[in-house]
């Protein structure tokens, strides 16, 4: 296989979504700008986003090697190269939700077989980390390119502008483009097929099974712990900056840029520092400073004025204070998943992939509808200081999941 041509497809891929998975904070705040949603109703695009990726992952990742990866990657992107021409071309806020519906189908498939994939070209655990990290980095990077493509078609002078729509003719084609690459890529998935699969149905009770073993439990709890704080901070930071800290809608957007900035830089150097460092004690300092970095900032948020000419040389400190809880947070995903993955053999990457997906999903739903209802109707600031509580389990559950790693001393080579 060209490794560099693989990886390169499965990249942009992750691109791509990162875009769109990650655009709903935005969306949300527009939504509620053009069509008069309120914050509560406006959060369910997220449901609308992750339960999708749960039920799709939980049907068909244990079936996925059958279908092969490179059509589902295929059927992804041609799903959300559709959904995204409807937005600009059906403004409205059904369709918002069936973008977000199908962009959860489509990475339910992806994801499953992205991740799948890099256990194809990886020569062993260290190289399997190292891709694994530059991958979730690459995904910080469209993540933190989401937030300046949309920040520039949004009109901060006119919030019932439908102007930000146009981003979507911009997507269409990337997804279009990302499509022919992975179309023209060459792929050897002989690697994925069991040695002793006995049909789908075989293949799923496997897949169930994966979840009754202790060491799988406590990944998944830990997984869903992260992506519940990630998704409660990426999706209402846009909200919080808007309405907390006073800044125009577009800059709201752009500041919260920072954060997924600082994803980025963290998740490109932690393949390097988990090279060099155990990575149960790195992980465990991550989490302590998330922690308080919530405890440094949400105190500068209170008693902020509204500046009708704000720039970033005047922005409030909180602004660019908060958004560093991204450094702490980036090493933590994808560590967790490399340790996980790398210790099975391939066969079950797609289906352990499957469950995690499935757990990923809903505890950024989870986190979206707390933070929402919370900020809706209490405040922003207690909706931000409630992180505190997932971040305190999941200290708990990453000691846990350390002690099932000792117990499983076996590590199964990820290219036998």
């Amino acid at each position: 296989m060209n490794q560099r041509r693989i990886l390169l497809a499965l990249f942009l891929i992750y691109f791509v979504f990162a875009i769109l998975l990650n655009s709903v904070g935005t969306v949300i705040l527009q939504v509620i700008h053009n069509y008069g949603v309120d914050k509560g109703s406006a959060s369910v695009l997220e449901g609308f986003k992750d339960l999708p990726i749960a039920i799709v992952s939980f049907l068909v990742a244990s079936t996925l090697p059958r279908f092969g990866y490179k059509k589902a990657m295929l059927l992804a992107l041609a799903i959300v190269a559709a959904a995204t021409l409807a937005m600009p071309l059906i403004p409205a806020f059904a369709t918002a939700k069936l973008l977000f519906l199908c962009v959860g189908v489509a990475f339910a498939l992806a994801k499953v077989s992205v991740y799948s994939t890099i256990g194809l070209v990886a020569r062993d655990r260290k190289q399997h980390a190292g891709i694994t990290n530059l991958l979730e980095g690459f995904f910080m990077v469209g993540v933190l390119s989401a937030y300046w493509i949309f920040g520039f078609f949004i009109d901060s002078d006119h919030p019932q502008s439908t102007s930000w729509l146009n981003v979507y003719w911009v997507l269409s084609g990337l997804c279009a483009a990302t499509f022919l690459l992975v179309l023209s890529t060459s792929f050897d998935e002989r690697g994925a097929a069991a040695p002793h699969s006995r049909g789908p149905a075989a293949d799923f009770i496997e897949m169930l099974r994966l979840f009754a073993r202790p060491l799988v439990c406590v990944f998944v709890l830990t997984a869903f712990l992260y992506v519940l704080v990630e998704q409660a901070v990426g999706t209402w930071l846009p909200t919080f900056n808007n309405e907390i800290l006073k800044l125009p809608a577009a800059m709201s957007v752009q500041v919260t840029s920072i954060y997924a900035g600082c994803l980025a830089i963290g998740r490109l150097s932690a393949g390097v520092i988990m090279r060099r460092l155990n990575w149960y004690p790195v992980l465990t300092a991550c989490m302590v400073g998330m922690g308080a970095t919530v405890l440094l900032a949400l105190p500068l948020t209170h008693g902020i004025a509204l500046d009708p000419h704000v720039t970033w040389a005047t922005a409030p400190v909180a602004a660019f204070l908060f958004p560093l809880i991204g450094l702490f947070m980036a090493p933590i995903y994808p560590g967790i998943n490399s340790v996980m993955l790398s210790s099975l053999p391939r066969h079950q990457h797609a289906p352990m992939t499957g469950l995690l997906v499935i757990f990923s999903a809903l505890g950024g739903t989870t986190g979206s509808l707390i933070t929402g209802y919370v900020f809706g109707h209490v405040n922003g600031h207690f909706a931000f200081y409630l992180t505190l509580v997932p971040i305190v389990l999941m200290l708990g559950s990453l000691y846990a999941f350390k002690r099932q790693v000792d117990r499983n001393p076996a590590e199964v080579p990820v290219v036998a």
